[in-house]
C-alpha cells in the first residue's frame, strides 16, 4: 500500500491500493482493510481522500447496497471483496 499527499487548493491527498485477489486467505484480505483504515484515521479529517487502485471488488445488484451504489450495476451478484469496499469505513 502507498499514498501520496498532494497539497493542493482542495485535493490534499490520494491513496493507491492494491487489494489481495480472491483467491488469498480471509486472513491477508483482513489486514489490508485494517491496514487502510489505520491509514485513513491517522489522516487529518480535513483532507479530502480519493481511494484509487485495484481492490479486485465486484458489486453486484443486491438491494443491501443500492443506497451506496445506485441502481446501475454491471454484475449480478458481488464478490468477498465488493463487500468489504462497500462496506470499508463505516
Amino acid at each position: 500500500m502507498s499514498y501520496i499527499v498532494l497539497e493542493g487548493r482542495w485535493c490534499n491527498i490520494v491513496l493507491n491500493v492494491h487489494a489481495p485477489s480472491k483467491e488469498k486467505s480471509y486472513y491477508s484480505k483482513d489486514s489490508i482493510y485494517e491496514e487502510l483504515q489505520q491509514l485513513f484515521d491517522h489522516i487529518p479529517k480535513l483532507y479530502m481522500k480519493i481511494l484509487l487502485g485495484d481492490l479486485d471488488a465486484k458489486v453486484g445488484r443486491e438491494n443491501i447496497f443500492k443506497l451506496t451504489t445506485g441502481n446501475k450495476h454491471l454484475h449480478e451478484d458481488s464478490k468477498d471483496n465488493g463487500v468489504r469496499m462497500v462496506n470499508f469505513g463505516t
